[in-house]
């Protein structure tokens, strides 16, 4: 891979650009990671604040792009990485996770404890509602996907009692997790799973991460979360599974397909919570990318590894 702060070390102040949106927070952000705010044409880095629709030509002596986005998949499905073997890309990944981690507690413990039907009640009726609330205490949830989002939900989860079992790509283990397992090895984990939160990174290889079997593994009083990507699961599976009793229920802040349109079967079903991919409200997300963007500027300027580098043969 290239050394991204191979030039950086040799020039002082490093010149980076800003994307089109060009928010001042973000310029700030630059300036606070010890970089001066230049053009295109003279910079050593780019900060990208836009889309992939407009993303530039990039001149032979940029080294490095920071990308707005934590997810990568859409830039996966241009030419960008391809156009700029040369260059070092990074994601917003972790950056976000705070904010989303607690949108997938939110989500988990109002299902948990038959928040949705709560909702709709028109009449008092606790004798109807008592033996489906749940506890997270004793608990075992299963993060699939221990990341930045899942490594925040941890400590969130295990003051409440709950036990964590943490997957991962490699089964290295996660600090908090009463036991971490190889993406590889997931099949094994179902039996023990009480609740499962979805939170890996969207590749081919995760499509339908969480398929008709695994669904089929959990337990009748098993909630899945997704704050992920909607393809992670199999949605026509988990509509199946809503209606046979299968599983306790389903809450999503992602979906397949994205936006859910009127009239899809999930709409419909009680157990199903779902929030329009707001985890990541738009207030916040520019002052948390303006924070990754401060540290990974002082990075660059440091000659010290980068946050977030993306993978290119591993897709995210």
């Amino acid at each position: 891979m290239p050394d991204p702060t191979s030039t950086a070390r040799t020039q002082q102040p490093v010149p980076i650009a800003l994307g089109p949106n060009g928010d001042r927070l973000l310029s700030d952000a630059i300036g606070s990671g010890g970089a001066t705010l230049t053009d295109l044409a003279v910079a050593r880095a780019l900060v990208w604040d836009g889309g992939t629709a407009d993303f530039p030509v990039l001149p032979d002596h940029v080294r490095w792009v920071q990308l707005n986005s934590a997810g990568v998949e859409h830039w996966f499905a241009t030419d960008v990485f391809q156009q700029n073997p040369h260059v070092v890309f990074t994601s917003a990944v972790g950056a976000f996770a705070a904010s989303v981690a607690e949108h997938a507690l939110m989500l988990l413990l109002a299902g948990v404890r038959q928040l949705p039907e709560h909702l709709r009640a028109d009449s008092w009726r606790p004798a109807e509602l008592a033996p489906r609330i749940g506890t997270l205490r004793d608990a075992t949830v299963t993060i699939l996907g221990a990341g930045g989002i899942g490594r925040a939900l941890i400590p969130m989860l295990t003051p409440l009692g709950a036990h964590v079992i943490a997957v991962n790509r490699t089964g290295t283990p996660v600090p908090g997790a009463m036991e971490t397992v190889a993406v590889a090895q997931v099949s094994e984990v179902w039996e023990h799973t009480d609740h499962l939160v979805i939170a890996a990174p969207a590749t081919p290889a995760t499509k339908h991460l969480v398929e008709r079997s695994a669904l089929a593994a959990l337990k009748p009083h098993s909630w899945v979360v997704n704050v992920a990507r909607g393809d992670l699961l199999d949605t026509d599976a988990a509509v199946d599974a809503l209606r046979a009793g299968t599983i306790g229920g389903v809450g999503l802040d992602v979906t397949d397909p994205e936006p859910l349109p009127d009239g899809h079967p999930l709409w419909s079903l009680p157990n199903v919570i779902i929030t329009p991919h707001d985890s990541n409200p738009p207030q916040r997300r520019v002052p948390a990318f303006a924070e990754r963007v401060a540290a990974n500027v002082a990075r660059f300027v440091a000659g010290q590894e980068l946050i977030g580098v993306i993978d290119t043969t591993r897709g995210y």
